[in-house]
């Protein structure tokens, strides 16, 4: 299986780098430098680590989408003809990337990037480019857009849990830029804290999908910032809901997936926010009861395999190999004993998706790149 990810993995490289040295991919700027490099990490066996080289190479996909207002969809609901406006008009903040969601996201590309390797080549442009997005001006216009009566559901609860990732990133940055930014986005944080609030008691039965709307990604999100921040009530209410959902749950039948257009698992987005609000003992006989194969040593998950990534909804499957490796990363990193065997998958799925960030279409360089930044990143997680 492993030769197979190899093959597979070279041609779409040497697909990328095409004839010219310099390619411009619908405003994803790629080079054969980048390409040459990315072939060195294509053996599956070893997880991809997060070096500066490697963080130049992945800070290109958000600077080359923030800023790019058009493609664009709105994802907008219009109670008069007055509501249209341009992309930038409506959120100055997170108007590029082709969605508000790839846009929040993407800034917490940078951050985490910048954050960690603050030598970077393009550091001070990504400070530039941070300062000039989340303006507090900027947030103040996207928690007015919140605000209109049609849009109490925009971004549920997808895009929310973003903006708290971000939050989150800006929280643990020791840097007066984290500071200035942090204060400018607190109202948007707030704001979102105050819709998870609200809803989830609202919310009586998961979302269980392979897509933006699925409850337990969100969460999962969720509580690392109400963890993060020290936010003790929105941490106890979704480990509330988090146990209202899913404690009874069993013979998850991870076999059906993926759907077709899945950019989670469902099965294993559970595990993801359970291992959060479980004790050891409690996740241990749930996990039995929920997904007891995933304990064999023997365990094994073929990649989801993309035809066509100038697909914006196919493209979704690379996405789904990097978070199904981000939930193997982090049971493997938490309970190595029992889980640790799982690290070896997780890198086989990073392997077969990353090389595939290099020469993309628009459909996937505009949000594909976060989730591979969050899979090595759990890659590394010390717990």
């Amino acid at each position: 299986m492993k030769k197979r990810f190899l093959v597979i993995a070279a041609f779409a490289v040497i697909a990328c780098k095409g004839n010219d040295e310099t390619q411009v991919n619908e405003g994803v700027e790629t080079d054969s430098t980048l390409v040459d490099e990315v072939v060195a990490i294509l053996e599956p066996s070893k997880a991809v680590t997060l070096t500066v080289e490697e963080a130049n190479k992945l800070a290109r996909l958000p600077l080359n989408c923030i800023g790019v207002e058009y493609p664009n969809k709105l994802n907008q609901t219009l109670a008069e003809a007055g509501d249209i406006g341009e992309p930038r008009e409506l959120h100055p903040a997170f108007y590029g990337c082709f969605d508000w969601h790839s846009a929040v996201h993407a800034h917490w590309s940078l951050v985490k990037l910048l954050k960690k390797f603050p030598e970077m080549k393009k550091a001070e442009k990504i400070r530039e480019v941070l300062k000039n997005s989340l303006t507090a001006e900027n947030i103040k216009q996207e928690v007015q857009y919140f605000s209109r009566e049609q849009e109490g559901s925009f971004e549920r609860t997808y895009g929310w849990a973003w903006v708290l990732k971000l939050a989150e990133e800006l929280h643990t940055w020791d840097d007066p830029l984290a500071a200035e930014l942090r204060a400018n986005l607190q109202p948007l944080t707030n704001l979102m804290v105050q819709k998870f609030e609200e809803f989830l008691p609202k919310l009586n039965y998961s979302i269980r999908v392979g897509e933006h709307t699925n409850t337990a990604f969100a969460l999962s999100l969720a509580h690392d910032y109400a963890s993060t921040a020290g936010d003790e009530d929105l941490q106890m209410l979704i480990e509330k809901r988090a146990k209202d959902y899913y404690l009874n749950d069993d013979n998850c039948p991870i076999e059906w997936e993926p759907g077709g257009f899945d950019f989670l698992s469902p099965c294993l987005a559970e595990v993801d926010i359970m291992r959060r609000v479980l004790p050891r003992k409690t996740f241990d006989l749930w996990m039995q009861d929920f997904l007891p194969q995933l304990q064999k040593e023997d365990f094994s998950m073929e990649v989801a395999e993309v035809s066509d990534r100038t697909d914006g909804k196919l493209v979704h499957l690379d996405g789904l190999n990097f978070s199904r490796a981000w939930v193997f990363y982090g049971l493997a990193n938490q309970y190595p004993e029992q889980y640790g065997h799982l690290r070896a998958l997780a890198n086989e799925h990073v392997a077969y998706s990353f090389p595939n960030l290099v020469g993309d279409s628009y459909e996937g360089g505009h949000w594909l790149g976060s989730f591979a930044l969050y899979a090595i990143q759990e890659s590394n997680k010390k717990m």
